[in-house]
């Protein structure tokens, strides 16, 4: 489980960031930002893990712990545009800069999932697995998951069968058969390699 020990270590106002869609055919990539103000109770550190490894409901029961016991949490994304122009790895990086940046407070040192930092001009971290190992980022996983997952479900009203709501954008066979039956929307990341080889 995730636990504060890279936050107590390093000390400071810490957020942890993590973002969710680079593999998905369709969509923005989206990225959270979440400084944890004060200790949580045993209760709330309890449901928060990889966002991966939870169910949805423990996710929206974590996310609605963090945020009734003060957490900050920001969120930004790059859109499809965004990356076609600039490809999957920078408008992730782009993301996750647009989340810290929204942050209401200035953390002073950013723990990172992975092996890559965004380059914002704050101290960093990364850490690979991060969301199985800081709590923070962790937590960040969670609120972007929860977010972009939303926004898919939102996207899979006006853009029906090819099964957002459940797939999020991802490979999934009914999405590949129907972007095969209709082609791709606006939404599509065009030129993408997945969605190239898998159409």
């Amino acid at each position: 489980m995730p636990d504060l020990s890279y936050e107590t270590r390093i000390g400071g106002r810490i957020a942890g960031v993590d973002e969710v869609g680079r593999g998905p055919l369709a969509g923005p990539v989206l990225a959270a930002a979440v400084i944890l103000l004060r200790p949580l109770p045993p209760s709330v550190t309890a449901l928060i893990d990889d966002s991966k490894k939870l169910t949805a409901p423990r996710r929206a029961a974590a996310l609605a712990a963090l945020r009734a016991n003060g957490a900050l949490i920001a969120l930004g994304a790059a859109s499809v545009r965004e990356i076609e122009a600039l490809n999957i790895l920078h408008a992730s990086m782009l993301a996750m800069r647009r989340a810290i940046a929204a942050l209401p407070q200035t953390p002073t040192h950013i723990l990172v999932d992975g092996n890559r930092a965004p380059g914002c001009n704050i101290p960093c971290t990364t850490i690979v697995h991060g969301d199985a190992i800081s709590l923070s980022i962790a937590a960040a996983s969670i609120a972007a998951k929860i977010t972009r997952d939303h926004l898919m479900a939102r996207l899979d009203a006006r853009y029906p069968g090819y099964g957002w709501a459940k797939n999020a954008g991802y490979a999934a066979p009914i999405h590949r058969a129907a972007i095969i039956r209709h082609g791709p929307t606006p939404h599509h990341r065009n030129g993408f390699g997945p969605l190239l080889s898998k159409s």
